[in-house]
């Protein structure tokens, strides 16, 4: 049977969806830092934010997933262009939070909830997309799909774990937000970059 897109080995795609969750927690804590310190920390702003990213996640999965529906042969190229998009509005994510903080921080409560919801929910649906993308090109590589979404979710939950563990143990020690933002960008282009690599490697 031919294959409709490339073969990458187990580990290889495993290893990038690690590293894809240290960067989107990396981000989420951070995010919340800035968008606190713009706005204001309570439990109202909290619940905004966490609700945000988790909507996101959602919405995105099931984008992503019909993506790699219509898409079937492209799935390790949308992986790609979803990891860059993450890392390019996480180049833009601090200054652009910062510059809504300054508009809307005197707005009334329900138009600061939208923003900061906004602000949250757009980079999310590019993470949740990530996950089915990987998943519909693993399962055909790998001709099992329980295989693949055990394999790919598990990863990315302990990358998450040690993204939220290293930012607010480690990073936040050394870092600025800004500079930790912008690592996390620059994990997120890392993993497009070997994601292409591999694009090119095991067609």
């Amino acid at each position: 049977m031919q294959k409709t897109s490339a073969a990458a080995p187990i580990g290889f795609l495993t290893g990038l969806f690690f590293i894809s969750g240290i960067a989107g927690l990396i981000y989420q804590v951070a995010w919340q830092r800035v968008l606190f310190a713009a706005f204001g920390s309570d439990l109202e702003s909290v619940t905004i934010v966490v609700s945000a990213f988790l909507l996101g996640l959602g919405v995105g999965a099931l984008t992503g997933g019909r993506l790699a529906d219509r898409f079937p042969d492209r799935t390790l190229a949308l992986f790609c262009g979803l990891e860059a998009g993450i890392g390019l509005y996480g180049v833009a994510s601090f200054r652009l939070m910062k510059w809504t903080g300054d508009v809307f921080v005197s707005s009334p409560l329900p138009m600061i909830a939208a923003t900061n919801f906004l602000l949250i929910l757009a980079p999310a649906l590019f993470m949740g997309a990530t996950l089915p993308v990987l998943v519909a090109h693993a399962a055909r590589c790998w001709g099992n799909v329980g295989r693949a979404t055990g394999h790919l979710y598990a990863a990315n939950t302990f990358g998450a774990a040690l993204g939220a563990l290293g930012t607010a143990f480690v990073l936040f020690h050394h870092l600025p937000l800004d500079a930790a933002i912008l690592l996390a960008a620059g994990i997120n282009f890392l993993v497009a970059v070997l994601a292409g690599l591999g694009l090119r490697s095991f067609a």
